[in-house]
């Protein structure tokens, strides 16, 4: 399957159930002084507008680009009514938008899906003199048993995990992207619960999560085991670590 179509079945739950971003990433970004009103902002690998709507919120004019046709057409549903959105049919190496149209270029939960070097390539292409880029991911956290249990699941039952785990991304691979430039790394805590019913819209909203047959069902049945296992008051509780790398975008 190819990266762009991973997600098409899979749209509803990642609306309802993938986390959103923590309050404190707008901040964040004033104060580092990439971000201000008039900011324009590409979105690369929009998906469902996740991570496009916070800077909707304040305003900025968003180019989100999303080669997923269920996806973008999901995402046209949810932020039309913002006046300073656009929606693109483009990938990551092809963007379609215009030479130094952008301010700010970012990246949410979509980065390890692109080819770098290509990326990189029209990012720079598509960047204003001096714009920045924001590779950001909600990483999930594993210390806490429930949240443990889950990490063994996904590495039982998911087709390809371990590989297409955006945590396979290194230091080496981020610094190589925005080099000759340096990047900052900003981490910020996050959460979000669930029920069973949300728990399991976020197994089933994964890529890798299987749809149909016996592991599918073994997997939802281990599923619910470890929920009521952890539950408290009927609720678990998943960790994030936003990580924000931001750096200029230098030829």
């Amino acid at each position: 399957m190819k990266n762009t179509e991973r997600f098409s079945s899979r749209v509803e739950n990642y609306v309802k159930y993938r986390p959103h971003y923590p309050d404190s990433l707008i901040p964040f970004l004033k104060e580092a002084g990439v971000l201000r009103k008039d900011t324009v902002v590409a979105d690369i690998g929009a998906g469902t507008g996740i991570s496009a709507e916070p800077f909707l919120e304040q305003g900025n004019k968003v180019y989100a680009v999303e080669p997923n046709k269920e996806m973008r057409e999901q995402m046209i549903k949810m932020l039309t009514p913002y006046g300073q959105f656009e929606p693109v049919t483009g990938t990551a190496e092809r963007t379609t938008l215009p030479d130094h149209s952008v301010d700010l270029i970012v990246a949410g939960q979509a980065f390890h899906w692109f080819d770098a070097p290509a990326a990189k390539a029209e990012f720079v292409r598509i960047g204003k003199p001096g714009s920045y880029a924001a590779l950001i991911w909600n990483v999930r956290q594993t210390e806490q048993p429930f949240e443990k249990a889950y990490e063994a699941l996904l590495h039982k039952y998911g087709t390809d995990y371990a590989k297409v785990n955006h945590k396979n991304i290194t230091s080496a691979q981020i610094a190589a992207f925005f080099a000759p430039a340096a990047y900052q790394l900003k981490q910020l805590q996050h959460a979000q619960q669930f029920d069973f019913k949300g728990l399991r819209g976020r197994l089933l909203s994964s890529s890798y999560a299987p749809e149909s047959g016996p592991q599918h069902e073994a997997m939802l049945k281990e599923l619910e085991d470890i929920y009521e296992q952890f539950q408290v008051n009927g609720i678990v509780k998943f960790h994030f670590l936003t990580e924000i790398y931001l750096g200029k975008l230098e030829a």
